[in-house]
């Protein structure tokens, strides 16, 4: 209903904004569609049971996709996202829907999780170590707790601030990335300092 919605709208309404603003929330309704089918994917992983679609793709594009899609959230916070792209051999065999949802999680995720008094800084940088890809991603965010960094990647898992969790979510965006990395053959682990970043 959300996407004949938004159809029925940009037929009707002209003008580059409008279009831009109709294209993000049919993005961003997919985006919520695919959050729902990460739950049972999550699921279904767990139990062994996901067909990825692998197939040879450029990890550098993957990135590159990601970021375009969060760049105007970054931007409405007046944030930046960097990205030095200095792998010399990128292409991996891979599922791209996957691997973009998880770096759209870990953009999200960097800029939802700083300090609303400071303009968000994300740094994206990729190289080769051992012929393995590595991304690293940085930010200077809140930070994590040594409690939150040991169960960061647990389902479901928020850090709390009392009784009230600072930012809305379901605790799955990690999770899910956590999964999808693995199912790659790959890791993933986090470094955090308290009030200083990610």
């Amino acid at each position: 209903t959300i996407s004949l919605a938004v159809d029925a709208l940009k037929s009707n309404l002209k003008g580059e904004t409008n279009g831009r603003y109709l294209d993000m929330i049919r993005d961003e309704n997919k985006r919520m569609l695919n959050q729902v089918e990460n739950v049972l994917q999550i699921a279904q992983l767990e139990r062994g049971q996901v067909d990825l679609d692998f197939k040879e793709v450029s990890l550098h594009k993957i990135i590159l996709s990601a970021k375009n899609r969060v760049d105007l959230i970054a931007t409405e916070r007046n944030g930046t996202i960097v990205v030095n792209l200095e792998a010399d051999k990128d292409e991996i065999q891979g599922d791209a829907m996957h691997l973009t949802h998880v770096f759209i999680n870990l953009l999200d995720n960097a800029i939802k999780y700083t300090d609303e008094n400071r303009a968000p800084k994300v740094h994206i940088l990729t190289k080769v170590v051992d012929q393995k890809v590595v991304v690293e991603l940085s930010d200077n965010g809140i930070g994590m707790s040594r409690t939150t960094l040991k169960q960061a990647f647990d389902k479901f898992y928020r850090e709390t601030s009392g009784n009230l969790h600072l930012v809305k979510g379901h605790g799955l965006g990690l999770a899910y990335v956590k999964q999808i990395i693995e199912a790659h053959q790959g890791s993933v682990r986090v470094e955090s300092e308290k009030g200083v970043g990610t």
